[in-house]
């Protein structure tokens, strides 16, 4: 069985593409490092339109920079987790749905720093005001830091390249 499971990751490392986001991962830590990482990008997704709010928030440190100036017009800040996932909770619930889908991830990871890009799709569902949808696409940049607590995003970036939709949805609370 151990024999499968380096052949397993050899294969896995020979046809992984040449230039993933700049360096190759160097064994098995550098990989689950990686996959690490990456999947904290994603659940913060999957927690966000299942609006599970604890679940969202225990992927970040207590603080948080964040720039979403693109989006929403307010300058880059850092501010309380607690006080970004609130904003989250505030404008995403009841009757407003969402569902945010990222894709082509490139990770770089750095001793106990690491950072996540990606390219992201969102949409806002909410029925009271002419057409129901809007749609955001742009991307991602997420930073992490690794404690003992294990990775925590301690920086979030989303840069719009594109919107469409209903900006009534974008803006008004759900019910």
């Amino acid at each position: 069985m151990n024999a499968l499971r380096h052949l397993t990751f050899a294969a896995g490392l020979a046809l992984a593409p040449v230039d993933a986001g700049g360096a190759q991962p160097e064994g098995w830590q550098a990989l689950a490092d990686e996959r690490a990482v990456i999947r904290i990008a994603d659940a913060i997704d999957r927690a966000v339109d299942a609006q599970d709010w604890k679940l969202a928030r225990s992927y970040f440190a207590d603080r948080v920079a964040v720039d979403f100036s693109t989006l929403s017009g307010q300058p880059p800040a850092t501010i309380a987790s607690d006080d970004l996932i609130g904003t989250w909770a505030a404008n995403l619930k009841g009757s407003k749905t969402s569902l945010h889908l990222r894709t082509n991830h490139q990770a770089a990871i750095e001793g106990d720093a690491a950072t996540v890009l990606s390219n992201g799709y969102a949409w806002n569902r909410m029925e009271g005001n002419g057409d129901p949808l809007w749609e955001v696409w742009g991307t991602y940049e997420h930073h992490l830091t690794r404690s003992g607590a294990g990775w925590k995003v301690d920086g979030f970036t989303f840069r719009m390249t594109h919107e469409r939709g209903n900006p009534w949805v974008k803006a008004t609370p759900g019910r």
